[in-house]
């Protein structure tokens, strides 16, 4: 490896600097891609799509949006004379090929915290130096370092509230990176392969077609962002329960992929309140959910074997049920629950699910169904365009009762309550269970409990056109009561 580089290379000024993308697709507020310009080398820009085993390889559904980004973000490079250089295979065998093709003298990038990158990263950090190499790594993708906010003996936290009281105590919001002006290309551009080749986006058959409605990209998630404070800001603190509201920021899938950073979105809400101070409790609660994802990702770093085993060991004497009948039920939006299934149908068209819903059809399947959270999981990484692996597990484990914070662990949704109460005019079931459109709003969050003259008025057979809901929620309630007395938390 050192044989094959020019010793020179650190101080020729012609040498290029390699900026890595990784989950930082975006050229606004880019720690790395602003130390690059700074540092007047040409820039040579890389996204690796690396598959290595030990590394979680991104879900279906997350795979169509990062193909998707990368194009736009290749399309935003372009224009500023540059390109993005793709290769697929082992991140640090590829980086350090290209280091060696180009005679870079530098390479950055934005750091990720998952279980198994850190430790890549370091290792990959310390070979480049080892080879004449700078190194540098930043951070992009959260308002805080996961091993920066921890209580006062020094521990992090394990409860939310203290958490963000601490996290936001000690945020550095100084001033944005801006996007960078044109780029100087390196006299050299090594190999890239097309990105058709990866086959991110699935063909046959195309399932696709609801996902018609996000622009993935940075400027999706600014047009995105621009939009949530305009209309849904204002009514955020109460909206965000409203399923068929349009009160949510949907930015969780832009935020994941780094097409908008947790320091942009903040100021850009800091602007709004300066504009219009009323907002300010609004702001606070949507800033909140800022702080729920930062909370997952420092849960992440501290327990690394969260997204396979429980944080409360209480938990591992759980009696969990093997019942792959109910679970592909589940899966299919096919539960008997109108609730339960206009979010599993959402999910599946879109990519997307209501986060009051997520709430919902988690406890169901693990407290109605009593099938193992780590399932849920499975499924929600493969069908979530925001999948994410802190924000996945924390959540799932959250329901479940056997993560942090998650207390009353003996709490048990309703899908009919929670249905009259976030649903009251049934406009979210709906849209996503159209069988049951024609249903009075009394009894369309539980069917089964109309008067057969309305059932056959509304074209409902139960059984034929609409499955009967497929355990009885009081039985349910009482299983799992019963199963979580095991726990003993």
């Amino acid at each position: 490896m050192t044989e094959t580089r020019d010793p020179q290379a650190a101080t020729n000024p012609t040498a290029p600097v390699i900026v890595w993308f990784r989950r930082d697709l975006r050229l606004g507020d880019n720690p790395a891609l602003a130390d690059a310009v700074r540092s007047g080398r040409p820039i040579l820009p890389v996204y690796i799509l690396d598959e290595t085993d030990g590394l979680r390889a991104p879900g279906a559904a997350s795979r169509w949006w990062l193909g998707k980004s990368l194009a736009q973000l290749a399309a935003s490079l372009e224009a500023l004379g540059s390109r993005l250089i793709l290769r697929r295979g082992v991140a640090a065998v590829e980086l350090m090929s290209i280091v060696r093709e180009t005679g870079a003298a530098r390479v950055v990038w934005n750091r990720l915290y998952d279980p198994g990158v850190t430790d890549r990263d370091a290792a990959l950090k310390a070979a480049l130096r080892a080879d004449g190499v700078a190194a540098h790594s930043f951070n992009s993708g959260l308002l805080s370092e996961p091993w920066t906010v921890r209580n006062k003996a020094g521990e992090p936290f394990k409860v939310f509230s203290p958490f963000w009281r601490a996290a936001q105590a000690g945020l550095d919001l100084t001033q944005l990176h801006p996007a960078p002006g044109p780029l100087t290309a390196p006299a050299l551009w090594p190999d890239s392969q097309r990105l058709e080749t990866w086959n991110l986006q699935p063909t046959t058959p195309d399932w696709t077609g609801g996902f018609a409605l996000w622009t993935p990209g940075e400027t999706g998630a600014q047009t995105r962002l621009s939009t949530f404070l305009e209309t849904g800001l204002a009514h955020y603190t109460d909206g965000r329960n409203i399923p068929a509201a349009e009160a949510v920021s949907r930015l969780s899938p832009h935020l994941h992929f780094g097409e908008i950073s947790p320091r942009q979105i903040w100021a850009a809400v800091d602007t709004a309140i300066d504009a219009r101070p009323a907002l300010g409790r609004q702001a606070d609660k949507f800033k909140a959910e800022l702080g729920w994802r930062e909370f997952s990702h420092s849960l992440l770093f501290h327990n690394p074997q969260m997204e396979t085993r429980n944080f409360k060991a209480a938990f591992d004497a759980f009696p969990w049920r093997d019942d792959p009948v109910a679970f592909a039920a589940w899966t299919r939006g096919q539960t008997g629950y109108p609730m339960v299934d206009a979010g599993m149908r959402e999910l599946w068209t879109t990519g997307f699910m209501h986060n009051r819903v997520r709430m919902l059809v988690a406890s169901f399947l693990v407290k109605h169904l009593l099938i193992d959270w780590r399932k849920g999981e499975a499924w929600f990484w493969d069908t979530l365009l925001d999948a994410d692996r802190a924000n996945n597990a924390a959540s799932w484990q959250w329901v479940a009762g056997s993560g942090a914070d998650a207390a009353p662990y003996f709490r048990i949704f309703s899908p009919m309550g929670q249905g009259e109460k976030f649903d009251t005019d049934g406009r979210y079931v709906r849209r996503w269970v159209p069988e049951l459109a024609r249903l009075p709003d009394a009894v369309i969050h539980s069917p089964w409990t109309a008067d057969p003259l309305i059932l056959r008025a509304a074209g409902v057979t139960l059984g034929q056109t609409y499955p009967r809901p497929i355990v009885d929620h009081g039985f349910a309630r009482e299983r799992a009561l019963q199963a979580l007395s095991h726990t003993r938390v």
